[in-house]
């Protein structure tokens, strides 16, 4: 029996969605000054469901007078907001991380609908969302300066100030993950945010609109607008948006970098990867292949942490049978089947573009050990379906080892040392994340020094690390040299600016005579 699940729209309207096309669709809105605003727009995008290709949805290319309601809506509010304390923000967001963990269910079952990820998967993803906003309710010790007496009867203090009005421009793939690694960082620290989230899946970040508007966030400290490129034009260009966080593909991540740094704006941009894990001889085999074909083909691969490169070292290229039968045993289907476990990909177009990238592979001479084109689900034979896919023989020449395919398929590569896969592993141009599975403790320590991606996985496959530290990748894998700064210390200090005071308050009535050069005071 399809599984029926219920959940509620922003706007407060029940309905039932079991993979069938939906009495009535409803248009997706603004969101703007606490309000949910209808769109006036002339140019809108379909929505579908990834498992069947049903309208779920239309979604707006947000008008020009609604963009810039929504920035003259952050501007207004942002004056009352930066002055409020932080007492304040800190209840507000205990209340914003309360209700989302009340609405899980529902976030994730619009993630399912939209992205098309598992349920369970999709619960995960707002989860790791709701870390950080929980982890922003500490901000009364995050956010504390220094001071020191200088000289004197002089101290100087340093202190962090909100930037204003910041930007956020989000991926389909982490529907409500990436938003929340923006909303709570951003607006606790006393900026007012605009926040696009992806034209392919915007359900959740509407629900966390509403969520947000419940917590009590004030008119303006929130808006959400909609659209492709104008939106993203809009956000480089508008002179009132000082910083723009923005998670996504290499091309459009360096043009959102170089316009917008051009324009003067802070930017933080996470792009693409290709994730290395490297298979030693000693590792414990089952829990280490378990491991490898859940972080290769979890989430159909649409994720920037997934595992994407398999290094095997020595002898393991023979547990390569093994591996893929594991493989064989996910089940894939929709996301709201109890047993799923690999969903559909996000779109036809992107199903096309992976399956011509396996086919490239075919032509250039590896060998395609397990076929995932093609795939159709009995119950979902419309669905953009690719199952999870197992490549051998293939060398760093290939399209599909030097290109991020962002689907369900494993390249597989050998080597006959440790070093010669971290020489392997470190030519690579993306920097991201990459694992080692092994017993050797002095094996991991020199994988983890001599190792240049940012993230790394001691018999860990995705080290994403939690919101108390930092999105870490490096190389190509962000933008412009810069630094992924999205949650932790570094979050902060991308959020805010430094003011430092230095004051002189004498002890003394002395009369100090003319005062023409440098203060020093001693």
């Amino acid at each position: 029996m399809t599984k029926t699940t219920e959940f509620k729209t922003p706007t407060g309207a029940s309905f039932f969605m079991n993979h069938k096309p939906l009495a009535r669709t409803l248009d997706t809105t603004n969101f703007i000054d606490n309000e949910f605003v209808a769109s006036s727009a002339v140019d809108w995008i379909d929505l579908h469901d990834p498992a069947t290709n049903n309208l779920v949805t239309r979604v707006p290319q947000s008008t020009d007078e609604e963009l810039h309601a929504a920035v003259e809506s952050a501007k207004r509010a942002f004056p009352t907001w930066r002055a409020t304390s932080i007492m304040a923000k800190q209840r507000i967001m205990f209340t914003f991380g309360n209700l989302i963990r009340a609405n899980w269910d529902r976030l994730a079952a619009s993630i399912t609908l939209e992205q098309g990820k598992t349920f369970k998967d999709a619960k995960g993803d707002v989860l790791r969302g709701l870390q950080v906003a929980e982890t922003a309710c500490g901000i009364t010790t995050q956010l504390t300066g220094e001071v020191l007496e200088v000289a004197k009867d002089m101290e100087t203090k340093s202190i962090r100030e909100p930037l204003g009005v910041v930007a956020a421009i989000c991926p389909f793939n982490f529907p409500a993950m990436i938003p929340l690694w923006c909303i709570p960082i951003a607006t606790v620290t006393g900026n007012c945010l605009i926040l696009k989230p992806s034209e392919r899946d915007p359900g959740a970040a509407m629900i966390l609109a509403e969520l947000a508007r419940e917590a009590g966030f004030p008119k303006g400290v929130l808006n959400i607008i909609h659209g492709a490129a104008p939106t993203v034009d809009f956000i480089l260009d508008d002179p009132a948006i000082q910083a723009i966080s923005f998670v996504g593909s290499n091309r459009a991540g360096e043009y959102i970098y170089t316009r917008g740094s051009a324009n003067g704006k802070r930017v933080q941009a996470n792009l693409g990867a290709k994730n290395h894990a490297l298979l030693l001889p000693d590792a414990d085999k089952d829990s280490a292949l378990n491991a490898i074909v859940g972080a290769a083909f979890g989430a159909a691969g649409q994720r920037c942490m997934a595992l994407s490169v398999l290094v095997m070292v020595g002898e393991t290229k023979s547990w390569l049978p093994e591996l893929i039968e594991r493989a064989k045993g996910l089940v894939v289907s929709g996301g709201f089947e109890k047993d799923a476990d690999v969903g559909p990909i996000i779109s036809p177009q992107s199903k096309a573009r992976i399956e011509s990238i396996i086919a490239s592979a075919e032509q250039e001479g590896a060998s395609i050990l397990l076929d995932g084109r093609g795939f159709k689900p009995e119950k979902y034979p419309n669905g953009n379906f690719v199952g999870p896919t197992v490549i051998s023989n293939v060398t760093t020449e290939m399209k599909c080892y030097k290109e991020e395919i962002f689907g369900p398929v494993l390249v597989c590569l050998s080597v006959d040392t440790l070093d010669e896969g971290i020489r392997l592993t470190n030519a690579n141009d993306y920097g991201n994340g990459t694992a080692i599975f092994t017993r050797s403790g002095s094996a991991a320590l020199y994988f983890q020094k001599n190792i240049e991606a940012g993230q790394v996985g001691i018999n860990v496959p995705i080290p994403v690390p939690l919101p108390m530290f930092s999105f870490t990748g490096n190389k190509k894998s962000i933008a412009g040299g810069g630094a992924n700064t999205f949650y932790g210390k570094p979050g902060l200090a991308f959020y805010t600016q430094q003011k430092t005071v230095t004051s002189l308050w004498r002890s003394d009535s002395i009369d100090t005579g003319k005062q023409v050069v440098m203060p020093s005071h001693l």
